[in-house]
């Protein structure tokens, strides 16, 4: 599976953007996509994921509240809508896939399908 993302870009504290990840396949074929992050120095951390089959999505902590994911099955497309943003949101967001439920859907090793990286930042 190819993810390919976009929408990454300079913005201000308490600004806003949307991430785009739009898949080679379609996406019910996929039970899991979502978002992880990586700042510079830092390891590669979860943010969010969609829940394909039920719909359910789950967040890190971190950006609760001020991230939204969504979903446009047609479009095979997944969103990160990201509002309030802190400059500790800067980072390269990367869109993941699977195929097969996991309760380590948390967890960077399980997913078998990443995008490139499209990169955050927010000046303070």
């Amino acid at each position: 599976v190819q993810l390919q993302a976009s929408g990454g870009g300079l913005v201000q504290a308490g600004g806003s953007l949307r991430l785009s990840c739009t898949a080679s396949v379609r996406t019910s074929s996929r039970f899991f996509m979502g978002w992880f992050r990586q700042a510079p120095g830092k390891e590669r951390e979860f943010v969010a994921v969609y829940n394909w089959s039920g719909g359910s999505t789950y967040y890190a902590d971190s950006v609760k509240g001020r991230f939204t994911i969504s979903r446009d099955n047609a479009k095979r497309t997944l969103y990160l809508q990201m509002n309030s943003l802190k400059p500790e949101d800067t980072a390269a967001y990367y869109c993941v896939s699977l195929k097969f439920g996991t309760s380590c859907k948390r967890r960077v090793y399980v997913y078998d399908s990443w995008g490139q990286g499209t990169l955050v930042t927010v000046s303070s």
